[in-house]
Order: C-alpha cells, then structure tokens, then sequence
C-alpha cells in the first residue's frame, strides 16, 4: 500500500495526521518571527552631526602627550564670571577636566596601575547666555623649560556640532598667558565676533 503524499500531510507520532500546509505555516510563521526580532535588535544609524548632551559649547584644551607641564585652561563668561582650576563651576560654565601634565595620571584597574598619558582639559558651556566669552591658556608649571604647542578647539552643540575655533599656539615659558578666542553668543544661539584681542583673565581673577 502506498504511504501519504509528500504533498497532501504526513501523520505525527501519535498517528494524527497533520496536512502539510499546517506545517508549512508554522514553519513560515516561526521564520517571519525570527526575522522580526533580529530587525528589532538592530540599533538604527545615528545621525551624522547630532550629539546628545546638555551642552551648548565644549571647549578642549591639549598639549602633548606625557608633557609633564602643566597648562591651565580659563573661561569668563558675559557676566565676567572665570572658571578656572580654582573655580571649577560659575553660572553655565563648568571646569570638567583639570588636567596636571603628568601629575596623578595613573589609574589602577583591578589592582593594576595604568598610566595615562593624555593631556587634556575640558571646560563645557551648558546653557546660552548672550554676551562675549573669552578663552585664555597659562603655563602654570614648567618643569621641561621648553616651549609647548597647546592646541585649542572650540565646538557648539547644538543643534548639531559645528567647528567654532581650531589652532594650535604656543606658550614659551612659565607665566605665559595668551588669549586665544574671544567670540560673541547670540540670544538664538549663533555665533558672531570671533577675534583674539588679548586680554588677561590672571589679572581679572587676581583683582576678584
């Protein structure tokens, strides 16, 4: 006797018989859920230029890698506000990062030191306020009585990051202070004004 057609069911093994389009379904059905849940578990691409962080403008000060000097980041705001190593927050203005040149630059992880060799200071601006900030560097120690080229980059947020200021200058000797971005925010959040007109923000800390 002839068993059942491939393609009219076929009998499961307690002797019900099953068509095999319920079979092929299930099978479909369990495919299509798959397929599903691996589009699901996809992170879409993130938008080229967008950031998600409270943060209006960031500004980044570094200096060469395991340089042992080190170089100190001011900002004043509108207000006449500076934010410094010593006052590291004033209105919108935060001091994130001192950095010491190679000063404390180790990590332990897992009770084994790790050194760091970046030099990197960041100093953030989380809210618009309308007015002129001003950036200035300091050489504050100087145990390699060298020169050291200290690269500056001034970015705004939002809503999408845009290139503000980007040089690298130099700062030759202990006590040098230079003035490297003065630049104007706009109620809207637009930038206007950009100049390095030098100004001293030691003394303006001093006479506070």
């Amino acid at each position: 006797m002839d068993g059942p057609s491939l393609f009219s069911g076929s009998e499961s093994d307690d002797g019900t018989f099953v068509p095999f389009t319920d079979i092929l379904f299930n099978a479909l059905l369990g495919f299509a859920m798959m397929v599903f849940i691996a589009f699901a578990l996809i992170r879409p691409d993130a938008k080229s230029g967008i950031i998600d962080t409270n943060a209006e403008f960031i500004i980044t000060t570094t200096w060469p890698d395991d340089n042992e000097d080190d170089i100190d980041t001011y900002v004043q705001d509108p207000t006449g506000n500076v934010v410094w190593y010593h006052s590291m927050q004033k209105g919108f203005v935060t001091l994130d990062r001192d950095d010491r040149g190679n000063y404390l630059d180790e990590v332990t992880v897992n009770g084994v030191k790790h050194h760091v060799a970046l030099n990197q200071e960041t100093v953030s601006v989380r809210g618009i306020l309308p007015g002129e900030y001003i950036v200035n560097v300091y050489h504050y120690t100087n145990p390699t009585n060298a020169a050291v080229p200290v690269t500056v980059k001034v970015e705004k947020i939002n809503p999408k990051v845009s290139v503000v200021y980007y040089d690298t200058l130099v700062l030759d000797k202990k006590g040098d202070e230079k003035t490297v971005i003065r630049f104007t925010v706009e109620a809207d959040g637009a930038v206007s004004n950009i100049n390095t007109v030098p100004v001293s923000l030691i003394q303006a800390v001093r006479k506070g």
